[in-house]
């Protein structure tokens, strides 16, 4: 991924008011990012526990979507996998992530949803630059690491046109 501006970022939320764009929190480390390693950029509102975002370049087009999750820990003994990037995650490590839709749905209160990697790490993970706490790990695949990312990209744009 290309490094991204503060403007970049706050011009490509699909699912968001140009105003709430304008006030969400942007990473404070645009400029330490891995941007090579990553795939999309992924932060949580450390102000709203229940707010995370993430912004990917997908199909040549900046997409940003602002994402709720519940705030609500979960037992170490649970097990979940991301639908991302196919992390299994112990406890609270993954969650149920829920995009408004966009226009009128949106406003109408629908929504998305898809079980993440809480800490949105996703591009680390996969690449084995990061491991999940508290047990937990990647399966050993068949797929290459060049067709895992593939995988990865391909199923955080379907659930991007899902809004």
């Amino acid at each position: 991924m290309k490094s991204l501006t503060e403007k970049e970022i706050r011009g490509s939320f699909l699912n968001c008011s140009k105003g709430e764009a304008a006030r969400l929190p942007i990473p404070r480390d645009l400029d330490s990012q891995r941007w090579d390693d990553l795939d999309f950029l992924g932060w949580r509102d450390l102000s709203a526990p229940d707010r995370s975002y993430l912004v990917a370049d997908l199909d040549g087009t900046l997409t940003g979507i602002a994402l709720r999750f519940p705030a609500t820990r979960r037992s170490l003994l649970h097990r979940s996998i991301c639908g991302l990037c196919m992390t299994v995650h112990a406890g609270s490590g993954v969650s149920l992530m829920t995009a408004r839709k966009r226009g009128k749905e949106g406003r109408d209160g629908n929504s998305v949803g898809l079980y993440m990697c809480t800490d949105l790490a996703c591009s680390l993970y996969v690449r084995g630059l990061k491991q999940p706490e508290g047990g937990g790990g990647r399966f050993e695949e068949t797929l290459t690491l060049e067709e895992q990312i593939e995988r990865l990209r391909t199923n955080l744009a379907k659930f991007a046109a899902s809004l």
